[in-house]
């Protein structure tokens, strides 16, 4: 006979761990919001405190609805002859600590993810745990690994004696057949309820960005990115008439010198005529796209790293020698998503990357571009092509393939995980313009750079900063590394012909106060030829998807494009604008607002783009017009129905029949 207490069940072995994982969460959700407690408003109140913490616990027990399931099938399926025999114990306690091992490993996990991203789990850890050997790298060579998971496992330990008890107890307690069959299926029910009544996040329930973050389960939504990497735009955004849209995204794309090749809609197959800039130029581009390299650390920029001094000389020097575009926004915060921009000149789109993203081949990009032209378009990169499908993304664009698996280990004079060095990059790059030049083969390279990336790494003896002490240690690195390549370039047969175009992918981090930081867009573009680029400098308010038809226009090339984005040297005053995005939010930026559409058919807009608190837009505020017109234009032409971004407009290298 089980007494009173041993009838209430096994099912009590829930209560001590489920407890621990919502005290744990909690004491994160704290630990992060003291963190960066400068960021979050200062009048914060009780009110608002609470609603952070009641959203948080509600997302919490949501996910440990889900994570109970295995043990909760455990204990509903073991027979009580099993569950009462001498390796049951062991084994529970064997369980528990693993579980109570797990909690604290993903509680540190974010902690991680948080310093570096500003956020809690979403897409880009869902890409981390698929490109693990990098990431695990990555974590090896950042962190004293084995202390960090040995201390992980004495603090799991402590927590197992501190819950003997009432683990002891639960252990001690059985229920009969029926008993466990209908409390299991009950607590199985719970998973249910939680896909069924909340929704996939908090969502914007705060003002402040930081504090929707707070209030979400960084667990539940890493289960949730990897379900949902995409977001459809006609089920989530604001859309408006698509006759009206595509109109007003041909008045936004088009500029003096194009003209449209078919009457209407989202085709915008154009004619770009450069023949009055004098005759058509065959240079050589070597497109150098720095690793999370932000404005701000740039002296030119007025570098706000106080603990850091003149990081960046070769640059700050080669400012004052460029074509410098001093107003230059990403639009995104991956790295895809700058190349996306860089060699398709497309506004972002919610979700992944077009590079990732399947059926990504034969578009019209600017290597297919330079290649019908009889360049050798190269995609030269420092780490292993496979991470973020970049090898097979640009393989089908145009591009011959160059990363870490071609190199030979002389080439390599430094590696970390994510790639070689910079300068071992930039050689190798220069050996190939070495070889396209000995057969009188113009070149297009597409670098992507990789040693400003956590662990922050390099080769000793070439700056004053210590390897792996920091990221300003990488940036100076990186600064040191391209001011080698250009002083041995200069004493290249190609130099005099050839455009070097120096720009980052994304900056440094994305975190902020709003949904879309605009600081932490900000970005350098450079572009230095001395024998043909004069120098200076463009403060125009421009997107990255604007620097392939700014390349183009500078070479003096009439062509057929299909881009989005827009030559800065003929642009107007009336043209300003940028385009930000992060996986989910998509922003316009102009100098009067940033104008943002958000899932859940939302729109907002914060006036000046950096005030801390957005206005919510109505639906059909015609200040949406040129947003809806970018995105909504961008998300018609990616559906894959249309087919606009495939092949070639005609033919890209003449002008179409008709046109003078």
């Amino acid at each position: 006979m089980l007494s009173t207490d041993q009838s209430s069940g096994r099912f009590r072995l829930l209560l001590p761990l489920g407890l621990t994982a919502l005290a744990g969460f909690a004491l994160l959700r704290s630990a992060l919001l003291a963190h960066n407690w400068g960021d979050v408003d200062a009048d914060l109140g009780i009110g608002t405190l609470a609603r952070l913490y009641g959203t948080g616990a509600l997302y919490d027990l949501a996910f440990l609805a889900y994570a109970a399931v295995p043990l909760v099938l455990y204990l509903m399926l073991v027979p009580q002859r099993l569950y009462r025999s001498r390796w049951q114990r062991p084994l529970a306690y064997g369980l528990c600590f693993a579980l109570l091992y797990g909690l604290l490993f993903v509680l540190a996990a974010e902690w991680v993810f948080w310093s570096e991203f500003g956020a809690r789990f979403n897409f880009i850890a869902v890409d981390y745990l698929v490109y693990s050997d990098e990431v695990l790298g990555n974590i090896r060579e950042s962190y004293p690994i084995g202390w960090l998971l040995g201390g992980l496992g004495l603090l799991a330990l402590a927590l197992l004696w501190a819950l003997r008890r009432p683990i002891g107890r639960a252990l001690d307690g059985d229920s009969s057949g029926k008993v466990r069959l209908l409390t299991g299926c009950a607590l199985l029910l719970l998973p249910v309820a939680a896909y069924l009544a909340l929704d996939q996040r908090p969502g914007q329930a705060f003002d402040n960005q930081y504090l929707n973050e707070l209030a979400e389960d960084g667990p539940y939504q890493f289960f949730h990115a990897f379900r949902d990497a995409q977001l459809n735009y006609a089920q989530f955004y604001i859309q408006h008439d698509d006759e009206a849209v595509s109109a007003e995204l041909r008045r936004q794309v088009q500029q003096p010198n194009q003209t449209f090749l078919t009457p209407s809609g989202y085709d915008l197959s154009r004619h770009v005529d450069n023949r009055d800039r004098g005759p058509e130029q065959r240079l050589n581009v070597m497109m150098i796209v720095v690793e999370s390299l932000s404005a701000k650390y740039l002296g030119v920029y007025g570098m706000t790293d106080a603990d850091a001094t003149d990081l960046t000389p070769n640059l700050d020097r080669l400012a004052g020698q460029s074509l410098w575009l001093s107003k230059l926004y990403a639009t995104g915060t991956r790295t895809v998503r700058g190349l996306e921009s860089l060699t398709l000149s497309v506004p972002p789109t919610p979700g992944e990357s077009i590079i990732k993203r399947p059926h990504n081949g034969g578009l019209f990009s600017l290597g297919q571009l330079f290649a019908a032209r009889g360049y050798d378009s190269t995609f030269l990169y420092g780490g292993y092509g496979y991470f973020d499908n970049m090898n097979d993304f640009f393989g089908k664009n145009g591009f011959r393939i160059v990363d870490r698996a071609d190199m030979t280990a002389p080439e390599i004079a430094f590696a970390n995980v994510w790639g070689v060095a910079d300068e071992s990059l930039f050689g190798r790059a220069m050996r190939e313009a070495d070889a396209d030049f000995a057969h009188s083969r113009p070149f297009f390279q597409l670098v992507m750079t990789t040693s400003n990336h956590r662990p922050y790494s390099y080769p000793d003896g070439r700056i004053d900063i210590p390897s792996k002490t920091g990221r300003n240690g990488a940036v100076k690195y990186t600064d040191w590394a391209i001011g080698d390549l250009l002083e041995k370039a200069h004493q290249k047969p190609w130099f005099k012909d050839t455009l070097f175009v120096i720009v980052a992918d994304h900056c440094a981090g994305s975190d902020g106060r709003t949904a879309l930081p605009v600081d932490r867009y900000h970005i350098p573009l450079f572009i230095y030829s001395p024998a043909h680029v004069q120098p200076q400098r463009i403060e125009r308010l421009v997107a990255q998807i604007d620097v392939a038809p700014t390349l183009l226009g500078l070479l003096n090339w009439s062509y057929n494009s299909r881009f989005f984005g827009k030559d800065i040297l003929h642009m107007t005053d009336s043209d300003e604008r940028a385009l930000l995005s992060n996986y989910q939010h998509l922003g316009l930026l102009d100098h009067q607002r940033l104008v943002v559409l958000s899932p859940g058919f939302k729109a907002s807009a914060l006036a000046p783009p950096g005030a801390a608190h957005a206005r919510p837009l109505a639906v059909d505020d015609p200040g949406l017009d040129p947003a809806l017109a970018l995105f909504q234009g961008a998300a018609r032409v990616d559906s894959g129905h249309l087919g606009l971004w495939q092949g070639q407009p005609q033919n890209a290298a003449t002008r179409p029949a008709g046109l003078p």
